[in-house]
């Protein structure tokens, strides 16, 4: 399984009706109506995700990472952080390492990797400044 990052903040509220779910989008400078074949499944997911999103204790939502759980014989755990380049990596030891410069070409590639591994060894490993986080 993989999982993408979603960028809601211009999500301003949801509906359904007739089969499609309603998105009213922020452009900045105009509001936006999307509609989506969608059934009403999608729409109770959607408002099940805002309840839990809102039930997030404080210390949660100041972590800098958000670390996306990954199917690998190297690591548990990975994360991204674009404004500042870094490339956080919980190994299967335990052991978090943050990596910098990483471009976000390079995470993606890692992510989307059928060998996350493989990648991390060939492409990072060695290549980038790296650091032990405690």
């Amino acid at each position: 399984m993989k999982f993408s990052k979603l960028d809601l903040s211009n999500l301003l509220g949801i509906a359904h009706s007739d089969g499609y779910l309603q998105l009213l989008l922020d452009r900045g400078d105009e509001l936006e109506l999307l509609e989506i074949p969608a059934p009403i499944q999608a729409y109770e997911g959607l408002q099940d995700l805002n309840e839990l999103i809102a039930e997030v204790p404080p210390l949660l939502e100041e972590q800098e990472f958000a670390m996306l759980p990954i199917a690998s014989t190297m690591a548990n755990a990975i994360g991204y952080d674009s404004e500042n380049e870094v490339l956080q990596i919980e190994f299967n030891s335990g052991a978090v390492y943050e990596y910098s410069d990483i471009d976000e070409d390079t995470w993606e590639d890692l992510y989307t990797s059928d060998a996350v591994g493989r990648y991390f060894n060939q492409n990072i490993k060695g290549r980038y400044q790296s650091q032990r986080i405690e």
